[in-house]
């Protein structure tokens, strides 16, 4: 989730959400954002240093210290590669960094999380990589979460038969049925999805290069351990979700409308926007028994902070405050780059870039571009921006079963990813006290990818205009659920 970019807002003031019939009184602290798509590149730069600290050469330089960034970073200097990464915030972590503020501790981005505790190929790839550095992330587990929907608000419970009880009570008997005919669908082809991990899951041929090398045995055996259905079945794992949901001719309101919000949890997209391998291996992580959900202790901050131990545990070095300028490029290979201070920083073997594709393009000499990259950045449409509300507030008189996660959907019929539609909110001290001083609770709502960035064009941020459109827009954060 974003944070930090291009229009940030960092005003303060006291707010009152509300929670149920519970109301949080007194609020200490409270921080309004919105973001567009993140960028390690500069869109918002610490202040720049005047000279690059230690050597200015690396084997690999990589641009950017989001997850991806420090996850390729830590891995070649795992496998003996001279690593230097380069970031231009004053925090690493990109859109999942941690910021601190009077002693509350605030997520600016993920903060629903499984598969940490897995081990070998069906672990969250972090935890994958994280193993390999020598990292450990220790978690609280839980297994629900709070939803406020049209139907009504609920406890939702993970888990193979918890659900049942819910489709039963506030949709119908018929979404029952069409549940259990997903997963009966579905759950045979786990395997196969499990046997393929999300590092290896691509939309497109190149997943045969990636992935049939390298998991040709785990696929083959599980191919045989699901049978010709199953088999059959697995062909449609690089496919859109939605195709599996129409052939099995699911019709349920409520079915569709849940499929579609754990796809856009997932991959901020409904489902017919992610690949069926994507959802079959959460289906597979929340609905089989003993499963659970978990979150990072003391923030996800710490899955950051792990990383830059292992990066730096295998000589990596990582630079904050060191705004890229441009990619140097020479006799067709990206040599270095080049700083806002003008310092040039030499790549011996290559440059990553951790930076969204757009912001890539910017760093890039024009000539040296390809037509169908150029092409390709200009097709690829943008998600909209992330509108945030972090909060610190008094604890006292708040309901003991607050728990983690709120998720609330306005209206089905305008989709989950319209506009001012879907809040998710996150109470993440409930688990991990020390995110907040004591008798204190940290809360971060946000709008997932959703709010039109447009509405904030050419605002000065510190006009009265600015402020009442915030206001305004910000409105429903307040008051949800």
């Amino acid at each position: 989730m974003a944070a930090f970019p291009n229009n940030t807002l960092r005003s303060f003031k006291p707010l009152s959400p509300t929670f149920n019939s519970s109301t949080v009184r007194n609020s200490v602290l409270a921080r309004n954002s919105v973001s567009q798509v993140p960028s390690s590149t500069g869109a918002v730069s610490a202040k720049e240093k005047r000279s690059f600290p230690g050597k200015p050469e690396a084997d690999v330089v990589v641009i950017g210290s989001g997850i991806g960034g420090l996850c390729c970073a830590g891995l070649l200097a795992r496998y003996q590669q001279d690593v230097l990464v380069l970031e231009s915030h004053d925090l690493p972590g990109g859109a999942a960094h941690s910021f601190d503020i009077k002693g509350f501790k605030f997520d600016s981005g993920p903060s629903l999380f499984s598969g940490f505790q897995s081990k070998g190929p069906q672990a969250n790839p972090l935890s994958q990589v994280l193993d390999a550095l020598g990292e450990t992330i220790p978690c609280a587990s839980y297994d629900s979460w709070m939803v406020y929907l049209p139907e009504g608000e609920f406890l939702s419970r993970i888990g193979p038969t918890e659900f049942y009880k819910d489709l039963e009570k506030y949709a119908s008997a018929n979404a029952v049925r069409e549940w259990k005919k997903l997963l009966d669908a579905i759950l045979p082809l786990s395997a196969a999805a499990m046997a393929l991990p999300p590092l290896s899951i691509r939309g497109d041929l190149g997943v045969l290069s990636t992935a049939a090398a390298r998991y040709a045995p785990s696929l083959l055996k599980s191919f045989v351990q699901m049978g010709p259905q199953g088999a059959l079945g697995a062909t449609k794992l690089l496919r859109p979700f939605s195709e599996i949901i129409d052939s099995l001719e699911l019709k349920d309101p409520f079915i569709r409308n849940w499929v579609d919000l754990l796809a856009f949890l997932l991959a901020g997209v409904k489902s017919n926007g992610i690949l069926s391998a994507e959802m079959i291996y959460m289906f597979a992580e929340w609905y089989k028994p003993g499963c659970c959900l978990e979150y990072p202790l003391h923030g996800s901050g710490a899955i950051v902070d792990g990383l830059v131990r292992g990066l730096k545990k295998f000589g990596g070095r990582i630079s904050l405050g060191s705004h890229v300028e441009k990619i140097v490029v020479e006799n067709g290979r990206a040599t270095g780059v080049k700083l806002r201070s003008g310092q040039f920083i030499r790549a011996k073997k290559a440059v990553v870039s951790n930076a969204s594709m757009w912001d890539t393009l910017n760093l890039l000499p024009k000539e040296v571009v390809p037509k169908s990259y150029l092409d390709r950045t200009k097709t690829t449409p943008q998600c909209e921006s992330f509108m945030h509300l972090h909060l610190g507030f008094d604890a006292e008189d708040v309901r003991k079963d607050l728990g983690i996660h709120h998720i609330v959907v306005n209206d089905w019929d305008r989709g989950v990813d319209a506009d001012q539609n879907v809040v998710l909110i996150s109470v993440p001290s409930v688990l991990s006290p020390d995110l907040a001083p004591p008798g204190k609770h940290v809360l971060h709502a946000y709008l997932p990818g959703t709010e039109p960035f447009d509405l904030w064009k050419g605002f000065d941020r510190k006009s009265s205009a600015y402020k009442e459109l915030k206001a305004e827009r910000s409105e429903m954060l307040n008051s949800s659920p």
